[in-house]
């Protein structure tokens, strides 16, 4: 890693046991600049401090870590790789144009994880076995803080995410117009999600809650359509109702015994009372009372046509009774 002229003179300027310095004095006609601070090449830096291991030190490591839980074991291997989150993250960083440190972040994350799982019985190199988990962190991160509306809550649509834009790159290099079909086609998805995915991404997100223009007061939410009624629908289903309720007491006051409880206790309640119960409540089969229930629903649709000119409204009105 390159310094510049000012770090490098900062580095200088630190004695070698770690004490305080004085910094020279300036002559009076010159003024002191500030140096430059980079998160990134201090934390290169720092890295660099952890020795890696060989292949040998590696499976010894995690076998003291998987067999003894020795959190000392599992803090080298994990220094030692700090590097190689590095590098993953940044093949990563043309997905994320931010911070570089924060999807170094996840990685390490990943790679803790990848520490805990991994088996140093099976033979496989640890770098290999949590390249994967560092890849499925600094994924996850991108996927979830790409947008304030997330846009890949698949794994297809995680794949997509990162295929499309690649392939449409490699088609316009060779003078190829990448249209959703041949996309489509290369990537072995469905048109349609290669529509959708590119309209997410390219998408900008508004607030439901930003003035429309800078000297408005309206709000985009302001023009969102409703989703209630019109009043007008809502004025016909309160009439209907009102209509119905009348209809049905004027109904319940012509039954008794049998038919009054069933109607009561089975037609017109969020909780009704079971065949059985009912037939226990009057000494009779549970087959007996669904006779009852079944002659007690026609007579009460050939009231309601009777009564109601109107019958189709009614049934409407009826689904949100």
């Amino acid at each position: 890693m390159i310094r510049d002229d000012e770090t490098r003179d900062f580095e200088e300027s630190m004695p070698a046991d770690g004490g305080e310095k004085q910094s020279p004095a300036l002559p009076p006609t010159e003024k002191s600049h500030p140096v430059s601070f980079d998160p990134f090449r201090i934390y290169l830096d720092e890295i660099k401090r952890y020795p890696l291991l060989s292949r040998e030190e590696e499976t010894e490591l995690a076998i003291r870590y998987r067999e003894k839980n020795d959190i000392e074991a599992a803090y080298r291997i994990i220094t030692a790789n700090l590097r190689l989150v590095v590098k993953i993250a940044m093949d990563f960083q043309r997905y994320w144009m931010q911070n570089l440190m924060d999807l170094i972040q996840e990685g390490n994350v990943g790679l803790m994880q990848a520490v805990r799982k991994f088996d140093p019985y099976r033979g496989y190199k640890f770098s290999y076995y949590a390249s994967f988990w560092i890849k499925a962190y600094i994924i996850k991160f991108i996927m979830d803080n790409w947008k304030l509306v997330k846009i890949g809550t698949t794994q297809a649509q995680r794949k997509l995410f990162f295929n499309l834009r690649k392939e449409k790159e490699r088609l316009e290099a060779q003078g190829i117009e990448a249209s959703p079909k041949l996309l489509s086609h290369r990537l072995d998805v469905k048109e349609s999600e290669v529509i959708e995915m590119d309209q997410r991404l390219n998408s900008w997100e508004v607030s439901l809650d930003s003035p429309l223009k800078d000297d408005s007061e309206d709000t985009h939410k302001s023009f969102l359509p409703s989703d209630d009624l019109p009043v007008d629908d809502q004025i016909a289903d309160q009439e209907a109702k009102a209509i119905l309720h009348d209809k049905l007491v004027h109904f319940r006051a012509q039954l008794k015994g049998k038919e009054a409880v069933i109607f009561d206790k089975r037609l017109l309640t969020d909780e009704p009372m079971t065949l059985q119960e009912i037939g226990d409540r009057f000494a009779i089969s549970r087959e007996r009372v669904r006779q009852i229930e079944s002659r007690l629903k026609k007579k009460l649709k050939a009231y309601l046509e009777e009564e109601i000119e109107d019958i189709d409204l009614l049934q409407e009105s009826m689904i949100e009774v």
